[in-house]
């Protein structure tokens, strides 16, 4: 029993070394690939991607990103202590859902989307520790800049194409610094589902979904710690 132990020990530590060497890698480079990114190829999507720096990435992709997914980027250390809260206290039988409540911050699809996997059910539940541990990880090693940036990046828009530059490409034929605001809102509008959600032709969701980002891109664009965030 007691060398079960040390072996334990042993593995828990070989494991957080590792991953905080990797955290801080990819607080200068990006991932080489992600666990989704080779589910897509092998479940024959394929994989089209092209890396982009902060300056080659609209300031409208960075201003719908925060307006659809997560409004409180700037100031929250990782989680919207106050979206989780108000969906807790929710009354589960409501169908309407609540803006934000119990959604992913940026911040936390960034560590899933990087460090671990996709799925529901059981998988999300495994998936909870680590993502509370990458999550924090990287909002005390990285800044928000690289947070977002790393999030247009590698985050799915399509079946098999990941990251702005990519779905720039594919739905207008264009380089993601040129996205006009309702371009970048339709690219941002297909992230519930990617798979199921088109951007061209737009389905019903992204034409209606585009609208709504836009109106909260118009809301939120002169708070300065948005502002800071889009330059």
């Amino acid at each position: 029993m007691l060398t079960f132990w040390r072996w334990l020990k042993r593995i828990v530590i070989i494991c957080f070394v590792s991953s905080l060497l990797y955290i801080i890698i990819c607080r200068w480079f990006f991932p080489p690939v992600t666990i989704t990114q080779l589910g897509a190829a092998i479940g024959g999507y394929g994989l089209k991607r092209d890396y982009v720096s902060w300056d080659e990435i609209s300031p409208n992709l960075k201003l719908a990103a925060m307006a659809s997914e997560d409004q409180m980027f700037p100031d929250h250390g990782g989680f919207d202590w106050k979206a989780i809260e108000k969906s807790l206290s929710t009354n589960p039988k409501k169908k309407k859902k609540i803006r934000g409540a119990g959604a992913s911050t940026i911040s936390q699809q960034t560590a899933k989307n990087v460090f671990l996997w996709q799925g529901e059910g059981v998988m999300r539940y495994l998936r909870k520790a680590p993502e509370f541990y990458f999550t924090k990880m990287i909002e005390w090693t990285w800044n928000k800049k690289r947070i977002l940036e790393v999030y247009l990046n590698v985050i799915e828009m399509g079946p098999g194409i990941f990251g702005v530059e990519a779905a720039s490409q594919k739905y207008f034929g264009k380089h993601a610094k040129d996205l006009s605001r309702t371009e970048a809102a339709a690219i941002i509008a297909c992230l519930p589902n990617p798979k199921k959600y088109t951007v061209t032709p737009p389905s019903r969701w992204v034409t209606w979904k585009t609208q709504w980002i836009l109106k909260q891109m118009a809301a939120i664009q002169d708070d300065p710690d948005i502002q800071a965030l889009m330059k």
